[in-house]
Parts: C-alpha cells; sequence; structure tokens
C-alpha cells in the first residue's frame, strides 16, 4: 500500500470484439465479483502484457463457447492508493486479513474458503475472501479505501526444463475504482502476436 511506484501504467483486459468496441466507443468496465477473482472483486487487467489478455480471452470464449473473436483493449491505469502484494507493506496487509477471516471463521464455527484449480490454483476462492477481508476492515476502521490492488500470478508449467519461471507469470491489476482508468484505446494488431 503506498505510492513509491510508476503512477500510470498500461494494463490490457482481454475480452470480446464486441466488448473491445462497446469499451472504445465509452462504455464503462463492468466489475467481476466472481468469488474466485484473486486480487478480490474489481475490473482486471495484465499490466504490460498484451498477448496474456489475448490468451485469456480466447480461453474464456472457448470455455463459456461464445461467438465472436478474442480481443484485448488497452487502458491508461493510474494505480493512484494501491495494495501492492509485491511489496513487505501490501504483504502485512493480507496477512492480517487472513487473520481477521481465520478469526471470524473460528467464531462462527465455518470453514474457511480454499483455493483449488490444480498447481496453478485459478480458483482463489481464500485468497479472494482475504482480499476482500483487507477492504472491508479499512472501511469498518474508517480508512482510506485502495483504488487499485496488484500481485504477481504465477501459472502454468515451467517455461523451460527445470526452470524457475513459470511459462504464464503475469503481473494483474485490479482496478476497484474506476476514475483509475484515464483512458482506453486500441491495441495494435502486432502487439497482440507471437
Amino acid at each position: 500500500m503506498h505510492r513509491l511506484s510508476a503512477s500510470f501504467v498500461l494494463g490490457y483486459h482481454g475480452c470480446t470484439d464486441a466488448v473491445a468496441e462497446r469499451l472504445l466507443s465509452g462504455a464503462a468496465f463492468e466489475k467481476s465479483e466472481n468469488n474466485f477473482d484473486w486480487l478480490g472483486s474489481g475490473i482486471y487487467f495484465w499490466e504490460a502484457n498484451p498477448r496474456r489478455g489475448m490468451e485469456f480471452a480466447a480461453e474464456q470464449m472457448h470455455r463459456r463457447n461464445e461467438s465472436g473473436h478474442p480481443t484485448v483493449v488497452g487502458a491508461v491505469i493510474d494505480l493512484s492508493f494501491c495494495l501492492d502484494l509485491t511489496t513487505t507493506a501490501g504483504i502485512q496487509q493480507i496477512q492480517r486479513g487472513h487473520k481477521s477471516l481465520v478469526s471470524a471463521a473460528t467464531t462462527a464455527k465455518t470453514a474457511l474458503p480454499a483455493n483449488d484449480g490444480g498447481t496453478d490454483r485459478l480458483r482463489r476462492h481464500l485468497d479472494c475472501a482475504v482480499i476482500n477481508t483487507v477492504h472491508k476492515l479499512r472501511e469498518d476502521a474508517g480508512d482510506q479505501p485502495f483504488d487499485t490492488v496488484k500481485g504477481i500470478f504465477t501459472e502454468g508449467g515451467p517455461a523451460y526444463e527445470n526452470a524457475g519461471f513459470a511459462s504464464k507469470t503475469h503481473v494483474q491489476i485490479c482496478v476497484r475504482n474506476r476514475d483509475c482508468i484515464k483512458g482506453v484505446f486500441r491495441v495494435p494488431d502486432d502487439q497482440l502476436k507471437g
């Protein structure tokens, strides 16, 4: 949670071509409210990674059997007051959120949500609950709400034999405050091809 890094970043949102045209025409991005969204509720972008956004759009369209073509919309994002999970301060925030969530579940005698979905843990029910708990704790305390959340997502198999790098690792940004999206742009085709 800081304002220590560059404030403006380029983010890429994977979607269908029809959604892209609506966004480019001025329609508002819709917040994702899934209970497995690993950075909590908000609008998701890949930082500096339009190709991963395109892969995601194609994967989602195939999974949902949607018509149209996958594409990516670029956005200029002001991170503003960011819960940055690449920093010690950000990790400490989610550790406190987890502790509070565990305490609430213990008191209510309910099970904690679990991350699942194979080795990539693509279904991040626990992480989503922890992040949303952090936001709720700040709201209840009257603290400034986070505008964005940023984290590194390790995904995919090894990039090569014995690699310490995963093939789909990326930085993801969840925008909670729509005012942080300063502009939307069409991504040139050459940035979407391998």
